[in-house]
């Protein structure tokens, strides 16, 4: 964008407003957490547990931490956790997303299309 460096700052602080206004609206009781490796904060990730499922609202790593194995690590001990507790795990990804071969991987699947967003589903465990 032809924006100055304070107009891209005021444009993404608005959408980041924006998100926590929506996640707030919607997930409540939403966990925000902080990803740190060896010492450092690289990343975030947002999950909601109801009684039904846990929701993967958000992972986002910082670029110098992507494509080595720590969004797949993540992943997996939400996919623990989630099991631990007999209960599905969701999430909504955009269908272009790269990460989405990394939810297939994983045992999710297409549910339906919300809006953009295609909602993926990785089942309870039998027991």
């Amino acid at each position: 964008m032809p924006w100055s460096e304070a107009e891209k700052k005021a444009f993404t602080d608005w959408q980041s407003a924006q998100q926590e206004r929506h996640y707030g609206l919607h997930y409540p009781a939403a966990e925000r957490l902080v990803v740190s490796h060896a010492g450092d904060d690289i990343g975030r990730m947002y999950v909601d547990t109801t009684g039904a499922e846990v929701r993967l609202m958000e992972v986002t790593l910082l670029p110098a931490h992507r494509n080595q194995g720590l969004g797949t690590r993540l992943l997996e001990a939400l996919l623990d956790y989630a099991d631990a507790l007999g209960i599905e795990a969701s999430l909504h990804v955009e269908p272009f997303n790269p990460a989405r071969r990394m939810y297939l991987r994983a045992g999710f699947a297409a549910r339906e299309m919300r809006g953009i967003y295609e909602f993926m589903v990785r089942p309870a465990p039998r027991s």
